[in-house]
């Protein structure tokens, strides 16, 4: 099985160590200490045949039943929820993604260029667009695409996670073209970014939490003389973007009457994009400055927001997919080295302490892979469950992305703290990712209040 192998945790009903312990790697058992359903009973947990990685089903997924292959985003029949497991087409798409990325983004690679002056790799763009079509996966065939849904974007942006790939797949397959999508807008764009020709962003801090319209810092004035007719000129700045410096093209939500979304040619006059140290080099931030700078509105007022609106939650969906493949690939590599790693005469790995630890993070994998993918089936069907299921997701992948990332470091002892091994490349994905789209306390937040739950008293026990 390629996918993270499982860790065995038994608990005995003395608390202490089982009489047989089976090396890290066997299958996860947790026994507790009272018997009897009202006590919980005895409770098994096993990764499915076909792991994760290979994109097989996951155990105890609440899924009923297995999807038509090439279908997306089909619901149960029998209970009338999304299935949650993987089908045949996206299992063949991960495969897709997942050689295209061995062959030319091995970590060393991939380290290597965050140490040049062009993180971002255009070349495995292009070849994931062309090649793969990962560009254009959520645009219909009728309009350049793939005419996939979110589901399969979810599993490319899973596969990138594992990676860590330096490619602008967040930023322009997901939010630009959702926001393009919402708003119907220049069918020639959307074609040229659907087939990776053009790379496109959506101008707003890569923090923006979805839910609430942020707001514009970019002023909208009038044309000049001789500007085509339709035209706007745009003066302010954007910090903290990402997926801004390889782009294109640029969808600038402005503050005017009405408030618009614009489009800028990355190459006008006026536009600066500054890079910014980042916590992750993978995906490095930037600024933008407008001076002056000729747009196009390609939407007005409600029309703007809604498609903003749009393309900050599919962005959260997605990023927490890749925070998902983020944390698989950290206890795959951990679980690995843990089982190879001897002291004392013994794989480190058949220690109860990091049985358990590796068994809960077994665990957190597990539980964030089913938020992803309900999530992402909420967003392929239009399900009016999806802000709920968005908001779980991000909170529950980014808390085990970086649970996972931390745990690899850690549990990889001193090679881990270096530079020359990955593990800080998923660490600091993870931290960056955790922040994006809204941290995981801010969508447990709003997951309160979409879920209705009573605020506490003033003064009273928290």
């Amino acid at each position: 099985m390629e996918g993270p192998a499982a860790v065995s945790q038994t608990q005995t009903e003395a608390g202490g160590p089982a009489a047989n312990e089976p090396a890290a790697g066997g299958a996860v058992t947790q026994t507790p200490a009272t018997q009897g359903p009202a006590a919980g009973g005895a409770v098994t947990q096993t990764p499915a045949t076909q792991g994760p990685a290979a994109g097989g089903a996951l155990a105890g997924s609440p899924a009923a039943g297995r999807r038509p292959a090439g279908g997306s985003g089909a619901a149960s029949p029998a209970a009338g929820v999304p299935d949650l497991l993987y089908s045949e087409a996206e299992t063949e798409l991960r495969a897709a993604v997942r050689a295209l990325l061995a062959d030319r983004a091995a970590w060393r690679d991939v380290l290597a260029r965050t140490e040049t002056s062009e993180p971002y790799d255009t070349g495995l763009w292009r070849a994931l667009a062309a090649d793969v079509g990962c560009a254009g996966l959520i645009v219909p065939e009728a309009r350049g695409g793939a005419g996939a849904s979110y589901r399969e974007a979810a599993v490319v942006a899973e596969e990138l996670g594992r990676a860590v790939a330096p490619v602008p797949y967040l930023g322009s397959a997901i939010v630009a073209t959702t926001a393009l999508l919402s708003v119907g807008g220049d069918p020639r764009l959307l074609e040229a970014v659907a087939g990776g020709t053009q790379t496109a962003a959506l101008a707003v801090p890569f923090a923006t939490t979805p839910g609430a319209r942020p707001q514009p810092t970019v002023r909208v004035g009038a044309a000049h003389d001789g500007d085509p007719a339709g035209s706007y000129r745009l003066s302010g700045s954007v910090t903290g973007l990402a997926d801004a410096l390889p782009a294109d093209v640029l969808l600038v939500p402005a503050d005017g009457v009405p408030y618009g979304l614009y489009l800028v040619q990355a190459d006008e006059a006026g536009l600066t994009r500054t890079p910014v140290v980042s916590l992750d080099a993978t995906r490095q931030l930037a600024d933008l400055t407008f001076d002056d700078v000729p747009a196009r509105q390609i939407a007005a007022g409600a029309a703007a927001e809604q498609a903003v609106a749009a393309a900050l939650a599919a962005g959260a969906a997605m990023l927490a997919s890749e925070q998902l493949g983020v944390a698989e690939r950290c206890l795959e590599m951990t679980v690995g080295y843990v089982k190879e790693r001897r002291q004392f005469a013994r794989p480190v790995g058949s220690f109860q302490a990091i049985k358990h630890r590796l068994a809960d993070l077994w665990v957190a994998v597990t539980q964030a892979r089913a938020a992803a993918r309900y999530a992402a089936a909420c967003l392929a069907t239009g399900d009016p469950d999806a802000p709920v299921a968005i908001a779980l997701a991000k909170a529950a992948c980014s808390d085990a992305a970086v649970k996972a990332g931390q745990e690899t470091v850690q549990l990889h002892g001193g090679i881990g703290f270096t530079w020359e091994h990955p593990a800080h490349l998923y660490l600091k994905r993870a931290k960056s990712a955790s922040i994006g789209f809204g941290t995981a306390d801010r969508h447990r937040a709003a997951l309160a209040g979409l879920a209705n739950l009573p605020a506490p008293p003033a003064g009273g026990a928290r």
